[in-house]
């Protein structure tokens, strides 16, 4: 039985799932290093301690922190208290872990990766979704960055400075999400809590050739408070390999009695099914993408191709300048929530010593936005019901997930003219924000690097519900194209 079957069952009977499962064969690359299902498997082996699991874990962020600065709360004394206590359960059992600083964490303060958020006091609540991640059995031992609040496709926020790509330090590691993927994919830890609200799990997971899967809306167990009319974010991981994605998306997953999707559970290996693939390279405004982003997409639907699977081209079914407006808008009005919340707080508005130039930019296109938002949100759920029409002709469609490979850090940082900003947004992000108005899946996986050693995620999107669809594929492209042999410069 090849490691990777011995582990995929390892991890199945951990969570408690039906071990009669396909084989998957091992990949033909070594991998550069273990993945969270390998960790674990050492650890119920007895061939690695979880005191030893993070203390290693640990050691590897106090070296390269300083260089990547992905970590902005570390919780080293109480991980490794945990750790030496022991009895962690689950299919994750004593595997070191990050969530990222949008969310809470028990003892640990939530900034929001803004200057809002200096003097923020120890959570004394969590949402349930951190408490799947515990019950998972990983052990936190820090915050990763975020943007402030999460609104760019960059972690370069101005409390606490930018996180840089451990494939090259002068560009972006992505957002919002980019503190779990720079860790990630410099082997700091092997797999990070992420969550997407218009691609934050999926384009730093490109940036940093990770596997990044949104998974649909409704799916993962509760967490807080929908911040926008059309709930858009959803919480998952970035990780190395797909079977870690796949089995945290089983642990985590809404199982509950009235759950809005039906579970999908473990899925542990590719399908025989051949799938109908439509294909987009310009963005939804038409903008062409760079050349080595379309030599990605390309490259992926002739590799699909070879794998037996119908690759066509396909448009867009949504009219793109006004879904892109639209988007803004309903983007903007968490934005407007949050000014207008430190107003009644602060007695005045928030200047820029307070916000970032583009939060609080983003915030006026959501407090009054052309025609009003009654006029967004109607045109974004015809949008929404349109995307779902797509996938009568198609099974999946496959896109770039960003018009550029990784920028220089200041390209789309919250400091930039705020039109000239939104102008680079629309042309670098216009490919991800769909599935979250449509509570669709999609994912990101690394197929390309670029001459220059930039690695250039490719976006494979289902109908609302079938991550088993982008599962199956994910294992298949990952036998048929092996990633996790690449090893960025700046690793553990």
């Amino acid at each position: 039985m090849s490691l990777l079957r011995r582990d995929l069952l390892a991890a199945a009977a951990a969570a408690g799932l039906a071990p009669a499962l396909p084989a998957v064969a091992a990949s033909a690359h070594t991998p550069w290093t273990p993945d969270a299902t390998e960790i674990a498997s050492r650890i119920r082996r007895k061939k690695l301690s979880p005191v030893e699991a993070v203390e290693s874990a640990i050691r590897r962020a106090e070296a390269l922190n300083p260089k990547l600065n992905f970590m902005v709360t570390p919780d080293y004394q109480r991980a490794m208290d945990k750790a030496k206590k022991g009895g962690q359960t689950g299919p994750f059992a004593g595997v070191p872990f990050l969530v990222k600083d949008l969310n809470d964490v028990i003892g640990l303060p939530t900034r929001y990766g803004s200057r809002t958020g200096a003097r923020a006091q120890a959570a004394k609540m969590q949402e349930p979704y951190v408490d799947a991640l515990e019950r998972a059995g990983f052990i936190i031992i820090g915050k990763s960055a975020t943007p402030e609040y999460g609104f760019l496709p960059t972690t370069e926020p101005l409390a606490s400075g930018p996180t840089r790509n451990p494939w090259n330090l002068e560009r972006s590691s992505g957002g919002s999400s980019g503190g779990a993927a720079a860790a990630t994919a410099a082997g700091v830890v092997s797999i990070a809590h992420a969550n997407d609200g218009g691609g934050s799990i999926r384009i730093p997971a490109a940036n940093c050739g990770l596997f990044g899967l949104k998974p649909s809306r409704g799916r993962m167990i509760a967490g807080r408070e929908p911040a926008r009319a059309i709930d858009l974010a959803v919480e998952h991981c970035v990780s190395h390999s797909v079977r870690d994605s796949a089995a945290l998306f089983a642990a985590t997953e809404n199982t509950a009695a009235g759950a809005p999707l039906t579970p999908v559970g473990f899925v542990l290996g590719p399908s025989k099914r051949r799938l109908r693939v439509g294909v987009l390279i310009e963005g939804g405004t038409g903008l062409k993408p760079d050349a080595e982003v379309a030599r990605a997409v390309e490259n992926a639907g002739r590799l699909l191709q070879g794998l037996g699977h119908t690759v066509e081209p396909t448009k867009w079914p949504i009219d793109g300048p006004q879904f892109a407006q639209d988007f803004n808008a309903l983007w903007g009005s968490s934005a407007a929530g949050l000014v207008d919340m430190l107003t009644k707080a602060m007695g005045k508005a928030p200047d820029a010593s307070i916000m970032e130039p583009f939060s609080l930019g983003v915030a006026q296109l959501g407090a009054s936005p052309p025609g009003g938002m009654e006029g967004v949100l109607t045109r974004l759920k015809a949008a929404g019901a349109a995307y779902d029409a797509w996938f009568n002709r198609y099974d999946v469609i496959l896109s770039p997930v960003l018009g550029k490979p990784p920028v220089e850090l200041g390209y789309v940082s919250g400091d930039v003219p705020f039109d000239t900003l939104i102008q680079r947004l629309v042309a670098y992000v216009g490919y991800t924000p769909l599935e979250n108005v449509a509570g669709a899946p999609a994912m990101s996986v690394p197929l390309h690097w670029t001459p220059d050693g930039l690695p250039v995620g490719v976006q494979f999107a289902a109908r609302a519900g079938d991550e088993k669809t982008l599962f199956e594929l994910a294992y298949e492209l990952e036998h048929a194209h092996p990633w996790a042999h690449r090893r960025p410069p700046v690793h553990a």
